[in-house]
């Protein structure tokens, strides 16, 4: 980097122009010369409104504030921290590390020290077209506290890139690099803070909380994080949140800010939610405590943020414990030998102070009563563990790493160097240590991942009273070893805090409002359940081959119905079969012994094995409606036997039409029976009605299916009918309409034919089969229509083989009974005799 072409005249902006200046102070707790300069931005006083600076260039008077004691303790970390490096460290040999302290006063003293810190020893701050090689007076600005002091501090010294480490300051705001260059800190940011407490309610189930803000940049910002990470989750709700009233310097309140007060505490005391978070500077929090011991406000879980989570002056209000159990996060717990001596060491107790390197100083570098209140919490600051303090302690080692690396430091000599900010802030970020056993490094937005703790108050062990009962982890966003945690509750038992408790295995919510933590349980319905793994607002459908009770956590196996052989209806079903069977095979050979016969061939002859085939056939594969159905099984149901009944049917139809014919048409139609004769008329209608039925059959498997189904039994849901496809009962019934039709044609031509011969006048056996299957047909529809399960496949296979015993037994039976007993019967005499009668009787 070159130098800069043109200087503009010196613009002074020192103290001369905002505060005169005052002469040096011969406190040197304030500042130390050395060859390098540190800066220290602290807040030793506070005032949390602080008074208007914008009508009058004038710098506030910080001791005229309230005194904040752990400001201080930071303070003397800085110090403590210098003095180490100087007198026991081989970082700098040869080498002295000096500082300037300035006190911000919280908020109304930061553009001053800056501005100081920023200018020469000449206190002139020029103006430059290129800053590379200004040197500042100091090399490195280690603070403020705060968030919103930060950021104005920052803004100031990104623009020279002098490094800047803050110690407290966790707004994520500051991981932006590209806007805060130079800013880096030494605790993490707000999200991992966040995510803490988030975790901790998580694990103790606490998923109704309040949060309370401070009116200011630190409670806006925490509480806008923690609400839009509770969002990312729905695990947790916010009850309500309220702005806490700042108070005034004096710490008393206006009676518009008392009277908010009060009804921020009335719904405190009526809500259920007994967890409160509360993002807020201390100060602004000990008129808001003092109320809530009068109110007498009790049982409540306080969830202290890192701004007070330690801080002494509050736990000094002993009365606090009766009011519930504080828990507070912040860093973790690093002892440091030899600080608690040196923090309230006095400055006659150790080395005589140096001399100044300027006759001037800068304003508000004075705290008369900081050691003197300091000692009265030395033993508290003490017990409570070098938190915070730390996180200053390992800003200033950072810095001087940065130094020895820079200046090209050996274990005995370092190179005095003019030191420019940019190229020491480029070291800083290169930083790695170890420092009192912890890694102290940089990450890419600039944090030490420093681990978080969990602390509890306990009054009841003074030599303790922040102990860690939880530990975070930024690396792997987990906490861990939640612990001797003791409770301010009946039987030390974990307090609640829910808006609805959560609801058992088995039952789902049902919201109740708009936060997702309010609802209803609503018990699982018979046919669905809930598990762990399961939709917390969804009850999931069993499987359709499973089911369950009412808040039910699974599904059990559901039985599987079908016909069996053991049952009573399918062995009585079987002997029927049998019966068919036997009888048919003993028809077809009857029959065939005695096939030249007329009695055999006025049945029919050929055509009369056509049928007897068919009918063993059918008889035989009754077994196909027992077992659960297949496939196959449900082909020969759906196909098998109503091709074998339609063939049955078709014969005695043609017969009957046949002999009707014969005996009442052939001689007034002789070419048409003529015509009938010649090609085998009785053949070709059986064929053809064969062929439609086919045709038939094949498009109602086409339209269905003929894999079996298991559905739900309507009367009962621990069983499953396991049956043909649903719409077979539909193909059924179209089938059966053909039938019906071929049995009512069959029934007329046998009326017909009731004058006939006796041999030739079966009108009585047909009248009785055909009207035996009309029925059946119609009443198995019916009652398909109106029942379902086994008790459908169990009338299907009865009223089947009961349709084929009456073609057996009604047709074929009266034959053989005179084939067998009235073999007189049997000859060509008698036929021809009874047909001779019928002609004299037509005469």
């Amino acid at each position: 980097m070159g130098r800069p072409r043109r200087t503009f005249p010196s613009l002074i902006l020192l103290l001369q122009v905002l505060a005169g200046p005052t002469r040096a102070s011969e406190n040197s707790e304030f500042s130390l010369a050395g060859d390098y300069l540190l800066g220290g931005l602290f807040t030793l006083h506070a005032n949390m409104k602080g008074p208007a600076h914008l009508d009058v260039l004038q710098v506030p008077k910080c001791k005229e504030y309230d005194l904040k004691v752990l400001g201080y303790n930071l303070m003397q970390a800085m110090r403590f921290a210098v003095e180490e490096i100087n007198n026991h460290s081989s970082l700098l040999p040869g080498l002295l590390l000096g500082y300037e302290i300035v006190d911000i006063c919280y908020l109304s003293n930061n553009v001053q020290p800056v501005l100081y810190f920023l200018a020469q020893e000449d206190y002139f701050l020029p103006i430059l077209e290129d800053y590379s090689n200004y040197v500042p007076r100091v090399v490195a600005v280690i603070g403020p506290d705060n968030s919103e002091s930060t950021k104005t501090v920052a803004n100031f010294l990104s623009l020279f890139l002098l490094p800047q480490i803050t110690y407290s300051a966790i707004s994520d705001q500051f991981r932006d690099k590209q806007r805060y260059p130079a800013m880096l800190r030494t605790v993490p940011s707000a999200s991992h803070h966040i995510e803490a407490m988030v975790q901790l309610m998580l694990h103790f189930g606490w998923n109704w909380i309040v949060v309370l803000v401070s009116n200011d940049d630190y409670g806006r910002d925490n509480s806008q994080r923690l609400g839009d990470r509770l969002a990312e989750g729905n695990d947790i709700c916010i009850a309500f949140q309220e702005v806490l009233p700042m108070p005034e310097p004096d710490q008393t309140l206006t009676p518009d800010q008392r009277a908010h007060l009060s009804r921020i505490l009335l719904k405190l005391q009526q809500t259920t939610a007994r967890v409160v978070v509360v993002f807020s500077p201390e100060l602004a929090l000990h008129v808001f405590f003092d109320q809530v011991l009068r109110w007498n406000i009790t049982g409540t879980v306080w969830i202290a943020s890192e701004s007070w989570a330690i801080d002494p002056v509050l736990y000094n209000l002993t009365e606090l414990r009766h009011t519930g159990t504080f828990l507070g996060i912040t860093t973790q717990k690093v002892p440091m030998l030899g600080f608690s001596e040196f923090r309230v060491r006095r400055a006659q107790d150790g080395p005589p102070p140096p001399n100044r390197t300027s006759s001037w100083a800068t304003c508000n570098q004075e705290c008369d009563a900081c050691l003197n209140i300091t000692e009265s919490f030395n033993t508290i600051l003490t017990s409570s563990g070098e938190r915070v303090v730390y996180s200053v302690y390992s800003a200033v080692y950072a810095v001087a790493h940065a130094l020895h690396s820079l200046l090209g430091c050996t274990q005995t000599h370092c190179a005095k160097e003019v030191v420019y900010p940019w190229r020491l802030l480029e070291k800083i970020w290169k930083v790695n240590f170890t420092l009192l056993g912890n890694q102290i490094f940089f990450d890419q937005q600039g944090d030490v991942p420093m681990r978080l703790e969990v602390i509890q108050w306990r009054w009841d062990l003074p030599l303790n009273p922040f102990p860690s009962v939880a530990s975070y982890y930024p690396s792997e966003r987990r906490l861990r070893n939640i612990h001797n945690i003791s409770w301010h509750a009946h039987n030390n038992t974990v307090p609640t805090s829910m808006c609805s408790k959560n609801c058992e295995l088995g039952q789902r919510k049902r919201p109740v409002g708009i936060h997702p933590c309010c609802f209803e349980c609503i018990d699982c319905s018979p046919g669905t359940f809930r598990n762990q793994t399961s939709d917390e607002y969804v009850c999931q459908p069993c499987p359709s081959s499973t089911w369950s009770h009412r808040k039910d956590t699974s599904c059990f196996q559901r039985r599987l119905a079908f016909l069996e052989w053991h049952e009573a209806p399918t062995i009585f079903v079987a002997l029927l079969a049998a019966l068919g069977f036997l009888s048919t095979l003993a028809t077809l050979v009857i029959f065939w012994w005695h096939f030249p016969t007329p009695m055999v061939r006025s049945a029919g002859g050929p055509m009369c094995f056509l049928m007897l085939g068919p009918l063993l056939l059918a008889y035989a594969m009754t077994w196909v409606y027992v077992g659960p159905p297949s496939v196959f099984r449900c082909l020969c149901r759906q196909a098998f036997f109503t091709l074998c009944f339609t063939v049955c049917i078709s014969c005695i139809t043609a017969r009957s039409f046949q002999i009707m014919y014969v005996f009442k048409m052939a001689r007034h139609l002789p070419r048409a029976y003529g015509f009938w004769v010649r090609y085998h008329g009785p053949y070709a209608f059986v064929a053809l009605m064969t062929a439609i039925k086919m045709a038939i059959v094949v498009g109602n498997m086409l339209g269905t299916s003929t894999s079996p189904t298991v559905r739900s039994d309507p009367e009962d849901h621990h069983v499953m009918i396991v049956s043909c496809h649903p719409n077979y009962r539909n193909g059924l019934l179209f089938n059966t309409s053909m039938d019906l039709l071929l049995s009512v044609v069959g029934f007329t031509f046998a009326y017909l034919g009731k004058e006939l011969p006796t041999n030739y006048n079966e009108a009585r056996f047909i009248t009785l089969s055909m009207t035996f299957s009309f029925t059946s047909s119609v009443s198995l529809c019916t009652f398909m229509s109106v029942h379902d399960g086994v008790l459908v496949t169990i009338m299907d296979v009865l009223v089947t083989v009961l349709n084929f015993l009456a073609i057996t037994l009604g047709y074929f039976g009266p034959k053989c009974y005179l084939i067998l007993f009235y073999p007189e019967r049997n000859t060509a005499a008698y036929f021809n005799s009874m047909i001779q009668g019928y002609t004299m009787r037509k005469d």
